[in-house]
């Protein structure tokens, strides 16, 4: 387990990250197996930066045509 962390506040932690309940139960399955723990944080992070970049993109359009309206 992660040194000074509760279960709890680890479990606060990944639901505060997007993790649903199979991550986090599969998550504390892997205690003890700290690069498989780390391979699924990865995989978190790499899916929430996912969505974040298709978020800026959606972003860029509407600034694009609110440039567009205003010229």
């Amino acid at each position: 387990m992660i040194k000074n962390f509760s279960v709890q506040a680890i479990t606060q932690n990944l639901k505060d990250a997007g993790c649903g309940p199979e991550m986090i139960t599969e998550f504390f399955a892997k205690s003890g197996k700290k690069e498989e723990q780390l391979k699924l944080l990865e995989k978190q992070r790499t899916e929430l930066l996912d969505r974040v970049h298709k978020e800026e993109k959606r972003i860029d359009c509407l600034d694009y045509l609110v440039y567009q309206m205003k010229r």
